[in-house]
C-alpha cells in the first residue's frame, strides 16, 4: 500500500498499550492532531465482554488523563465492522489504536469493511494510526491466530506491507518457543521479520522507521540474524526490502 504525503504515521508496539510508558509516543503521534483517539478493543473479543472492557476502560483513563477524547469503538465482529454508524465515529481522530488479543481474528473482522475503510480514509488525511501486539501485526504483512494456525487467512491489513511483526519480542520465546523460527520460514521474500519488544514501538512515518519506548526493535535476517536496534535509532531494512 503506497504511503502518500498526506498519511499520518504508523505506530507498531510490542506491548503496553494505554499504560503510563506510552503516553510520551502517544503525546508525539497525536502531537499537531485532534486530540481524539479512537480506539478499536476488536482483537480481545474472543476472549469475552469482560477483556473488551478491560481494554476500553484503560483507554478511557489513559487517555482523559492526557486531556485527549477517548472514543471506545466496539467493533466486536463483521456486522459490527460493516456498520456506517460505527464508521461515522471515525471522523476526526488525529489518532486510530488497536489494541491487543488475536492478530488473525483481528484483520479477518476489519478487512473490506466499513469501518476499515473508515479508518484508512482517516489515516490518509493524516491521522495516526497505531496497532498494539496483535493489532501491530495485523497492520502488518501477516497477522496469524499464533494459537491455532490456519484458522483465518493469516494475511494482515497491509498498511506496512514491508514488516512481519512479532510483538512482546523479548518474552515471546518463553511462551512460543520456536516461533520466531517459524515465521521466518513463512515469511515472503520481499518482507522482512521484525520483533518488537515490550513497551517499546516502530514508528513508522513517509519511509522511515524510528524506534521509540523502552527496549528494542530486532530484524530478523533469512539466516536467523538478530540485528539490534535501540531507542532513538532508525531501524535500517535489508536492501533486498521494499521501503
Amino acid at each position: 500500500m503506497n504511503r502518500a504525503d498526506t498519511t499520518g504515521p504508523v505506530g507498531l508496539v510490542g506491548s503496553g498499550e494505554f499504560l503510563e510508558v506510552m503516553v510520551p509516543l502517544d503525546t508525539e503521534l497525536l502531537a499537531g492532531r485532534p486530540q481524539r483517539a479512537v480506539i478499536l478493543p476488536t482483537a480481545s473479543a474472543p476472549e469475552g465482554p469482560a477483556r473488551v472492557r478491560y481494554w476500553v476502560e484503560l483507554a478511557l483513563a489513559h487517555y482523559r488523563a492526557m486531556g485527549v477524547e477517548p472514543v471506545p469503538l466496539e467493533v466486536l465482529d463483521r456486522d459490527d465492522a460493516g456498520r456506517p454508524d460505527l464508521a461515522a465515529e471515525v471522523a476526526g481522530a488525529g489518532l486510530v489504536y488497536l489494541s491487543g488479543g488475536n492478530p488473525g481474528y483481528l484483520a479477518h473482522t476489519l478487512a473490506g469493511t466499513s469501518v476499515w475503510s473508515a479508518i484508512l480514509d482517516a489515516w490518509r488525511s493524516g491521522a495516526a494510526l497505531v496497532g498494539c501486539s496483535a493489532g501491530a501485526c495485523a497492520l502488518s504483512l501477516v497477522a496469524e491466530d499464533f494459537r491455532n494456525p490456519g484458522r483465518y487467512s493469516g494475511e494482515g491489513l497491509g498498511v506496512v506491507p514491508e514488516l512481519v511483526v512479532l510483538p512482546h519480542f523479548d518474552r515471546l520465546e518463553q511462551w512460543m518457543p520456536g516461533l520466531a523460527g517459524r515465521m521466518l520460514l513463512t515469511t515472503p521474500p520481499d518482507a522482512v521479520l521484525v520483533g518488537i519488544d515490550e513497551e517499546t514501538a516502530l514508528v513508522v512515518d513517509h519511509g522511515t522507521f524510528t524506534v521509540r519506548g523502552e527496549k528494542s526493535v530486532w530484524r530478523i535476517d533469512r539466516d536467523g540474524t538478530r540485528l539490534q536496534f535501540r531507542p532513538g535509532e532508525r531501524f535500517e531494512p535489508p536492501a533486498t526490502a521494499p521501503l
